[in-house]
């Protein structure tokens, strides 16, 4: 009996070593921090997979750029040098206007609206990312984007001839409509750009403000939630069609469960950093009726602008966002 004990053991003990050697392993690129909520959100996805993967597949992830820089993740995924990977999908706008319908500055100005404009839009991102040999598994949005300023705000005509930070296309062409004069700053140089009077307004997330301390320079955050940019994870299409049933079921899933999570997160930091601002000293209010109104005049001139680029398939998301 105990040399059977043995052999079971044994044979255990081999079978574990077994299903550990041949178990899949993906390296997952990603562009920020470990300690960025993306990141993190990230982590817990690839545990979770292994976990219902029953240790068939191992993610590990690669923050930071780490692995590949943020603008190279996408293409090495498309390529298959990396199976798996997460991006700002706007960010590529330049090659699909699909991927920009997240950014379309005051079309969808809350989570809600966000969500139910991503809804709308799923079905043709998923067909352009496919049409790239790539496989749409999940995405979290980034706080809302709110407008900073070193003066009270109550309508567009009070933004006239204000020095705006453009950082982008988009951020240069609300500039334009508003009569403000554009200035390219990237984010590094925010804070002494605001505290020379090289800038003195710029709309961006919450996250910005409390990074860049602009309480020092500034003096009010009005919560537009001009647009909620996404990131994205996806798969390259052969590495997921090379998996199992029971793998693919184990990426969805967990990637349905990282979507709800990572936007909850998101939820929750966008109340407290506004509650940072707030505590040192900056007014934080929504925008007031005028000037919300005006702002949803830029949106729906950039939302045109948008639709001649993205043709009748970007019609369809539109009208269906505007119908529910």
């Amino acid at each position: 009996m105990k040399k059977l004990g043995y052999l079971l053991a044994g044979t255990a003990i081999g079978l574990t070593a077994a299903t550990s050697a041949f178990a899949e392993s993906w390296d997952m690129p990603m562009a920020y921090p470990a300690s960025n909520y993306h990141s993190e959100n990230g982590a817990e996805f690839a545990k979770c997979v292994g976990e219902k993967s029953g240790g068939a597949l191992d993610i590990v992830t690669h923050p930071n750029g780490s692995l590949f820089a943020g603008n190279d993740i996408k293409r090495a995924v498309q390529t298959g040098q990396a199976p798996i990977g997460e991006r700002l999908l706007s960010a590529h706008a330049n090659e699909n206007p699909l991927f920009g319908v997240d950014s379309i500055p005051f079309l969808a100005t809350s989570f809600d609206a966000s969500d139910k404009l991503w809804s709308a839009a799923l079905d043709q991102v998923k067909a352009a990312l496919d049409e790239q040999n790539l496989v749409y598994v999940y995405s979290v949005p980034w706080p809302p984007q709110g407008l900073y300023t070193k003066k009270e705000i109550n309508s567009a005509a009070d933004l006239k001839g204000i020095k705006f930070r453009a950082y982008n296309a988009a951020t240069a062409r609300i500039a334009e409509l508003a009569g403000m004069v554009p200035v390219q700053i990237e984010a590094a140089e925010l804070s002494q750009a605001l505290a020379t009077g090289v800038a003195e307004s710029f709309i961006s997330s919450g996250s910005t403000g409390v990074d860049s301390k602009v309480w020092e320079s500034l003096t009010h955050f009005y919560d537009v939630q001009a647009w909620l940019p996404r990131n994205v994870v996806f798969v390259n299409k052969g590495s997921f069609d090379g998996l199992d049933d029971a793998g693919k079921k184990a990426v969805m899933d967990c990637g349905a469960e990282a979507a709800k999570r990572g936007e909850d997160t998101a939820k929750d930091l966008t109340a407290k950093y506004l509650k940072t601002l707030a505590e040192n000293g900056m007014a934080v209010a929504g925008p007031g009726d005028q000037l919300k109104s005006d702002l949803e005049g830029f949106g729906a001139t950039m939302t045109d602008e948008w639709l001649k680029n993205a043709g009748d398939k970007g019609k369809a998301i539109i009208d269906a966002y505007k119908a529910n």
